[in-house]
């Protein structure tokens, strides 16, 4: 069933990175891990790793011993700066169309959807990696390594 507020695959695919990065505490984790634990497209996902590279989110290094990690700690890098380094900034629209007919007055769901795209852009902005992350229930590097395998 689809639902009133929708989040782009890329952006989807960036803050589970991000997650699994967070998880992997500094230690670089290969692309190819990440995808199969997100189950993810390995070119979709080296898209989305170099936007968050751009945005100075995560560090890349290639060759053997290379991989990716986050290039802040968890806990200052909130998840609006990770969706914002994907799709731009977040838009708090009051009109369902990206060009608006009417004033706003009386839009079916414009007060609606503005309310719940505010709540939704605070929620991102106060909410970092370090406080969604578990440390005992989410993998190491090694833990990403051995479920590749």
């Amino acid at each position: 069933m689809a639902g009133l507020i929708r989040v782009s695959e890329a952006a989807s695919l960036g803050l589970h990175a991000a997650m699994l990065l967070a998880q992997a505490e500094g230690e670089r984790v290969r692309t190819r891990e990440l995808g199969e634990r997100i189950g993810a497209s390995q070119a979709h996902l080296v898209k989305v790793l170099q936007a968050l590279s751009r945005a100075g989110l995560v560090e890349t290094e290639r060759g053997p011993h290379g991989g990716v990690r986050l290039a802040r700690p968890a806990a200052a890098v909130t998840l609006l700066a990770v969706y914002e380094a994907i799709d731009g900034p977040l838009q708090t629209s009051e009109c369902l169309l990206d060009k608006p007919i009417c004033d706003g007055h009386c839009c079916v769901l414009g007060r609606v959807l503005h309310g719940m795209n505010q709540e939704a852009r605070e929620h991102l902005a106060r909410t970092t990696l370090a406080d969604v992350w578990r440390p005992k229930a989410g993998p190491t590097a090694a833990g990403l390594r051995q479920a590749a395998s």
